[in-house]
């Protein structure tokens, strides 16, 4: 079912952030935070600053990609407190979506090779039926639960602070991420992965990298933090009811 696909392929992305960046709530922290002193700092502090930092910002852009198993994942989303995201999420050989949200519903708005690929033996007919057409009206529907969650920054730190754990931290080594200085936190997650954690050292201290080892593993970006949303519902004659798309779209 398209439903399910579209619900874990936004949950896999959302995979490799979950052990390192793990958030709390605690913005006041955030806002105060001195400037990262990487030689005082013990490598827990230093993740600590990090989770208040992304905790208190009021949007951020991720950008980025992972493989999980045979899925291989590309990320490119903005995302606000306001409940507001714009972007895509794509997987190679079986097309991409865009996801939209105005902060009141959200609109998922698959391709041509995304239908065709779910739709099995009627994929091309399916391609054509809803071509050019966002779908809305999933926040209902608990299989879509993890795809709306997406688009909702307050949820994602919310998230990321109840999924894994990270152990063993050690300190790294200072570097540049999208011409910003940074140092590295080194972790395993609770799948003893090895992930590595780039906090930026000018400014607050938000994660700006995390980078996931393994056959499993990948890298996603933090950018654009603090960057104002302004997302605007699709024409109504673009949209489709989820229900509707639902009776239409067999499991393959």
């Amino acid at each position: 079912m398209l439903s399910k696909r579209l619900a874990s392929t936004a949950a896999i992305c959302l995979l490799l952030a979950a052990g390192a960046t793990a958030c709390g709530d605690d913005k006041d922290k955030a806002s105060a935070a001195p400037k990262l002193d990487t030689a005082k700092l013990s490598a827990e502090e230093i993740q600590k600053q990090a989770k208040d930092a992304l905790a208190g910002a009021s949007s951020v852009k991720i950008v980025g990609g992972i493989t999980n198993g045979k899925d291989k994942l590309a990320l490119d989303l903005a995302v606000d407190t306001k409940g507001q995201c714009q972007g895509s999420i794509s997987m190679p050989g079986m097309g991409k979506f865009e996801l939209l949200s105005d902060g009141k519903q959200v609109y998922v708005k698959p391709d041509a090779a995304f239908l065709t690929a779910v739709g099995g033996e009627d994929g091309a007919k399916v391609a054509e039926l809803f071509k050019g057409r966002y779908i809305a009206g999933m926040q209902d529907d608990p299989d879509m639960k993890e795809l709306t969650t997406v688009c909702n920054l307050k949820e994602l730190t919310k998230n990321f602070t109840e999924d894994g754990k990270a152990t063993d931290l050690t300190k790294g080594t200072a570097g540049t991420v999208n011409g910003t200085k940074t140092f590295s936190v080194k972790s395993k997650n609770s799948n003893g992965d090895e992930m590595t954690l780039h906090v930026a050292t000018e400014g607050k201290p938000y994660p700006l990298r995390i980078e996931k080892a393994g056959k499993d593993g990948g890298q996603v970006d933090f950018t654009d933090i603090d960057k104002a949303l302004t997302v605007q519902a699709p024409p109504t004659d673009q949209v489709i009811d989820y229900s509707k798309f639902k009776d239409q779209v067999k499991p393959a």
